[in-house]
């Protein structure tokens, strides 16, 4: 498995939404590449269904979908536990790297 973390570079919240998801892997033993994936234009972030900066998709789904129309490029914001952030939590990480593990291993 690889999780692409797609952003665009005028978004500068995917450098700690990075440092978080690498955290979350370690603590979750994991070995999972991360595939920085720069969104540079309205019709990437339509074909990719991008949901703002930073965006994090495995298997072509993403982490926490959203019912959108549209797809504008546009920094993202996530409820935490601390409030609205942008970007998300270790915890958070730890939460959807376990749900992901669970549904793989129920396709076994």
């Amino acid at each position: 498995m690889e999780i692409n973390l797609l952003y665009f570079d005028g978004c500068p919240s995917w450098q700690n939404a990075i440092a978080n998801l690498q955290t979350a892997l370690n603590e979750e033993r994991l070995d999972i590449s991360i595939n920085l994936i720069e969104v540079k234009s309205d019709q990437e972030a339509a074909d990719a269904k991008f949901l703002g900066s930073p965006s994090f998709q495995a298997n072509g789904q993403d982490f926490w979908p959203g019912d959108r129309q549209s797809y504008p490029m546009n920094c993202r914001v996530y409820r935490t536990p601390e409030g609205l952030k942008g970007w998300p939590t270790v915890e958070m990480f730890r939460q959807k790297l376990l749900e992901i593990r669970k549904d793989k291993e129920q396709e076994k």
